[in-house]
Parts: structure tokens; C-alpha cells; sequence
């Protein structure tokens, strides 16, 4: 008997979808609750904590996301019967939020992994009983604010060390094992060659599919060593002010189908577009989308072409990164500012922002690309 687990990427009741939850009309799922309800087991990641009261958010750069706890029934709703909370959100409103959230969602009966209280809880492993099989889900995410200390909640993260552990861990006590990361970097549909590198790693370590989500809009996907790497969901609900028309609004769920061999069904819609809903595609939009899917996949089958595609998106944050790292462009300024005669020309906010792209895995790819680029054209 085959095992069939749906994942869905980043759910985040904002904008007009928060309204709908706030007056408990869950409708917006409507369309892909058969999927969820065919499924042995559905997976949605949660990007935002439940937050209640006034609670100062966490210093971090970006949006700190939050919503309530009419949020989880809505998942609930849905049909969802886990939830994934390694993600760069989790911890937008401190401890507080985290063990809000947690309490909800074991109020409501809905499975968590990749966050906790504390690290080693984020870093637990769930195992679920489906059918006559044991399946191993593992959740981590890229090293941003949310990140959970011995002593403080939030996610899980990539770690080389802990990340080994918990797959070969998982490996030794389950008939599959899943890995499911949030990273990759904001609106840009293919993985940098790093993250293919380490993706396919994690496979060698022992996990039969790995699934990513993160950067708002989908990726490709490639079967390695018969094992599935998916490289990006999309957002799954996630409405967002001026955003319509655009790759912010595409998206797809991944079924997982564990028998003899491991088979996967994409299944795309559109999502908080001219409507806020999840909205399946009619034909001829499945079509296009089919393209797109084997045009990135080429893609990411050819090394060469990866690198390049990389290097051609660096190229084009050059500036913005760059700008990040300049402090006076006058000796005698620079100068004056490193003896502490006058302040450094960045602000907090920049600050954050430099740690950000210093801390985090994927915007590290791109600083470190930028700076050596930096070099050679000086």
C-alpha cells in the first residue's frame, strides 16, 4: 500500500486574508481541501507566530509577521495535520509568540516540527505512523533572527553538525525519511549551486525527498539518485499588498507517494491574486505552468548553466548589496571613523541588514559573489 504526504509551502494570513480569518471564513481553502483530504498526511509551513496582546516584536530587519489563533483553525479547516515552524518569521515576536503558537496548535491537534521552546526541541525529529510504514519528517531552516538558543524558542537551524545527527538519526529509525528546509533567496526561481550542493547531501545522508520552500515564488525540482529534491513551493497563501500578476502569486503542492519507489505530483495554483483564495489552475494555465517547470529543470540539470544563472542575479542585487558594506568612499572620513573621531555612516537599521546578509546562508551566497566582483572591478 502506497504512503501519499502533501506539503504546501508558506502560509501567512495578511491582508485580505486576515479579515476572512478574523471573522472565521475559511473559505479561501476551499479548492484544495480534496487534496488534503485524499492525502495520508498534509504538511503546510506556518509562516507567522500567534501573537496576543501587545508584544514588542524582536530587532531584526524586514516585516515581523503575526497573526491570531483563528489562524491554526483555518489550517485546521483545511485539512492540514502538521505544520512546519522552522522558517525566518517564527520568532518575529520573541518567546511569546513561539509558545503561543505552540500552545494553539496542541490545543487544536496539530503536529509541529522544526520549532520550539528551546533548541534541542526544535530539533526533534517528529515520526508518524501512515498506514504500515514509519515516516521521519526533519525541519531546519536558513540562519536568520528566528533561530532557537539553549535557553530562548524559535527554529530549528542548518547546521552541518546537527543536521547530520538528525537525518542519520532519522535514517537509523524510519522507513522514509523527509527533509524539509525554508531558504533559498526571495524572488528568484532556481537554487544556487551551494544549495544544490547541499540539497543533494542530504540525500547522500539517507533522506528519500527533500522539499524547500522560502523564496515567494516557485522553483524546479530534479530526481536524485531516485530521490526528489524540491527546490521551491511558492507561497500557499500568503496575500501581500500590491502584489497581483506576478510570481508572488504562483505556487504549487508537492504529493510525496512512498511504494516500491517514490513518485511526485505537482500541484500548482494561484494564490491571493485578483481573489483571496488558493485557486487551482484551469488547463491551459497548467499548461504554461508545465513549461516553466521543464525550463527550470533544464536548468538546474546543467551545473554550467546554474553558475551562470547565479552570477547573472548577483549581478543585479550588485549595488544594493554592495552599498551595505561602503563607509565613507574619502580616506581621511574612513580614516577618521575607524580612530572613532566620527560615527560610521550606517544607521541600525543597516546594521541589522549587513548581519542579515552575513548570518544567513542564501544571502551570503550573494555577498560573497558580490564582493569578489567588487574586487575585480576595482
Amino acid at each position: 500500500m502506497s504512503t501519499k504526504i502533501l506539503i504546501a509551502g508558506d502560509y501567512c494570513p495578511h491582508h485580505r486574508i486576515s479579515k476572512m480569518v478574523a471573522n472565521k471564513d475559511y473559505s479561501f481553502f476551499d479548492e484544495i481541501k480534496k487534496y488534503t483530504e485524499s492525502a495520508d498526511y498534509s504538511i503546510v509551513n506556518f509562516e507567522c507566530p500567534v501573537v496576543e496582546g501587545k508584544v514588542k516584536p524582536i530587532a531584526k530587519c524586514g516585516p515581523a509577521l503575526r497573526t491570531e489563533r483563528n489562524a491554526v483553525s483555518a489550517m485546521k479547516y483545511a485539512g492540514f495535520d502538521c505544520v512546519t515552524l522552522a522558517n525566518n518569521h517564527f520568532r518575529d515576536y520573541g518567546d511569546s509568540g513561539c509558545k503561543t503558537t505552540i500552545d494553539e496548535l496542541n490545543k487544536q491537534q496539530i503536529d509541529y516540527v522544526g520549532g520550539g521552546i528551546n533548541l534541542a526541541e526544535a530539533q526533534k525529529i517528529l515520526y508518524k505512523e501512515l498506514d504500515d510504514k514509519r515516516i521521519a519528517i526533519v525541519n531546519f531552516c536558513e540562519n536568520e533572527f528566528s533561530i532557537a538558543t539553549d535557553t530562548s524558542a524559535g527554529a530549528a537551524p542548518i547546521d552541518t553538525v546537527d543536521n547530520y545527527n538528525q537525518i542519520t538519526e532519522a535514517r537509523k529509525n524510519a522507513d522514509y525519511v523527509i527533509v524539509i528546509i525554508h531558504g533559498g533567496h526571495e524572488h528568484y526561481q532556481l537554487p544556487s549551486p551551494r544549495m544544490k550542493k547541499l540539497y543533494r547531501h542530504y540525500v547522500d545522508l539517507g533522506a528519500d525527498a527533500v522539499v524547500n520552500h522560502h523564496q515567494h515564488c516557485y522553483s524546479g525540482y530534479e530526481i536524485y539518485k531516485g530521490r526528489p529534491i524540491v527546490y521551491g513551493l511558492g507561497n500557499f497563501c500568503f496575500d501581500w499588498e500590491g502584489e497581483e500578476n506576478s510570481i508572488w502569486n504562483d505556487g504549487y503542492m508537492v504529493l510525496l507517494e512512498f511504494d516500491k519507489t517514490i513518485q511526485i505530483e505537482l500541484i500548482p495554483y494561484k494564490q491571493c491574486n485578483t481573489e483571496p483564495k488558493v485557486k487551482l489552475l484551469t488547463t491551459e494555465e497548467s499548461s504554461k505552468f508545465n513549461i516553466s517547470i521543464d525550463k527550470l529543470n533544464l536548468i538546474i540539470s546543467d551545473d554550467k548553466q546554474l553558475a551562470e544563472a547565479f552570477a547573472d542575479w548577483c549581478n543585479k542585487r550588485y549595488n544594493s548589496v554592495n552599498s551595505l558594506f561602503r563607509s565613507y568612499h574619502n580616506r581621511y572620513l574612513n580614516a577618521a571613523a575607524i580612530r572613532g573621531w566620527i560615527k560610521h555612516p550606517q544607521r541600525p537599521n543597516e546594521i541589522k541588514a549587513m548581519l542579515n546578509y552575513i548570518m544567513c546562508e542564501s544571502h551570503r551566497d550573494i555577498t560573497i559573489k558580490i564582493l569578489i566582483d567588487s574586487i575585480t572591478k576595482s
